[in-house]
């Protein structure tokens, strides 16, 4: 599939942190500065008065995706310098002594003296305070009632000594870095399209089969599209792909209620753990491309409804004329757990959306457990092959310890699982056209599907490798 950007060379910057300050963030009723996240109602909230304020939103974005044009960026997106010095001194305005913040490791700090908290919401090139932020909603005692519940349904197979230590008392919230894109385009596809009109069978015992008369059509279809908050994570860890750990059920809970993301404060990560970006725009836009591709060619399925067996594309062309980005902080619940496996280990999570409650997990499996399973399965499958010996596919018995040990290895391992960007990501077509010109009605076909048909294909491209392979040139 062809993508031409129309974009300007040079971005258009938006200050996201206009109006932010460094140092005391006070309550607008006491001016106490220990303020937090009431994750309940999604409000920061004064511990000392327990007034809760409105969170501010970002000013300066574009909200209608359709009227995006050129490159934007939010000023939290602009690249990491690597000479940026992580480490910040503040005089607390209110004693005057000074507090030093390691912006790499926290957003704020108690002065030591008067016990006031000094926080960091002015952006600074390292990666550390992004555009937004989405606060927490769901609390501890949800998120592990979460995960409780989805390792509850998997021990059966559970490793042993997983069950002996498993506990979900050390689950942390964690803000994780992602970069949200927002795309307006302009798509183009031309191909063939089968429409089934009949079928029927022919033969009798073995030669029996089933054949399918179908129309061919020349197709096209052309329209505008906008991609609202295409969702990418921004961490160069979470983006590579390691047998060791099993991170890409992260990536699974999304997408998140981006719309909700309010301005950045740091008083939204109290009482939890931030990781922070280490990936620039430039290195991300392979990645958001073929995500883009896959969104758009999944956006024309909804107008090829008719076409039951398929449809082949022979050219896709995807013309960008505008894309804004801007950095978020997502928030996560996470379960760990490493597995020892000789001088070898993995490391396993249970990931709960903090907003949608959605939860996704890889736990340890007892192999051997598993594998006696499966062979007791294969074995009472080749006594109902001998049972059931008039039935014309019999054969298929002798694959249920097989089908057994896979469906029972992907429930407790989740390797496949990952984020469906192509159908979960919000879109919408403006100024359809469409084309469908009958060419021919062939009969007899043997294939219950169009030959070719790839209009639900996602990208296969690991373009992450890419991303892995250029993070050394700009890593803080």
């Amino acid at each position: 599939m062809e993508i031409n950007a129309i974009l300007d060379n040079e971005p258009k910057v938006i200050k996201t942190d206009e109006g932010s300050i460094d140092g005391q963030n006070k309550c607008p009723k006491c001016g106490s500065t220990d303020i937090s996240l009431n994750s309940k109602t999604g409000l920061l909230r004064c511990n000392f008065c327990r007034h809760e304020f409105e969170p501010e939103k970002v000013q300066g974005m574009e909200t209608d995706i359709s009227q995006l044009e050129g490159e934007i960026i939010g000023s939290g997106t602009q690249n990491i310098v690597e000479e940026t010095q992580n480490i910040m001194t503040f005089k607390c305005s209110s004693c005057g002594a000074e507090v030093v913040i390691d912006t790499s490791e926290t957003t704020q700090a108690r002065c030591h003296w008067c016990r006031n908290t000094l926080s960091v919401n002015q952006q600074i090139p390292n990666g550390v305070i992004p555009d937004v932020v989405l606060p927490f909603h769901l609390t501890k005692a949800e998120a592990k009632e979460q995960i409780e519940n989805f390792v509850g349904k998997r021990k059966f197979f559970a490793h042993p000594q997983f069950e002996a230590e498993f506990t979900t008392e050390n689950i942390r919230g964690v803000y994780f870095p992602y970069m949200v894109v927002d795309v307006n385009s302009h798509a183009n596809f031309q191909g063939r399209g089968e429409h089934e009109v009949r079928r029927y069978i022919r033969g009798s015992g073995e030669n029996r089969r089933t054949y399918y008369d179908a129309d061919l059509y020349d197709i096209e279809r052309e329209f505008d599209l906008s991609i609202e908050g295409l969702t990418v994570e921004s961490n160069s860890d979470r983006l590579e792909k390691n047998s060791n750990k099993t991170n890409n059920v992260i990536n699974a809970i999304m997408p998140f209620d981006i719309e909700n993301c309010v301005k950045y404060n740091a008083n939204y990560l109290k009482g939890y753990t931030s990781e922070k970006r280490d990936t620039n725009v430039e290195q991300l836009k392979p990645l958001v491309e073929e995500q883009s591709k896959d969104i758009a060619r999944f956006a024309a399925n909804e107008t090829l409804k008719e076409y039951d067996r398929g449809v082949n594309w022979q050219k896709e062309t995807l013309d960008v004329k505008g894309r804004q980005w801007k950095t978020a902080y997502l928030p996560v619940w996470l379960y760990s757990y490493q597995q020892k496996k000789g001088e070898d280990s993995i490391l396993h999570y249970v990931a709960v959306n903090a907003r949608t409650k959605e939860t996704m997990g890889s736990v340890p499996i007892h192999m051997p457990k598993l594998f006696g399973v499966s062979c007791l399965v294969e074995l009472i499958g080749l006594l109902a092959m001998v049972f059931a010996s008039d039935f014309e596919y019999n054969w298929l018995f002798l694959l249920a310890g097989f089908i057994y040990f896979f469906i029972m290895y992907m429930k407790y391992r989740n390797t496949n699982a990952r984020h469906h960007h192509e159908t979960e990501t919000k879109t919408k077509i403006f100024n359809l056209r469409k084309v469908d010109k009958l060419i021919k009605r062939q009969t007899g076909l043997s294939n219950a599907k169009m030959e070719g048909a790839n209009n639900k294909r996602v990208s296969g491209k690991n373009v992450s490798e890419n991303i892995i392979d250029t993070i050394s040139n700009f890593k803080v």
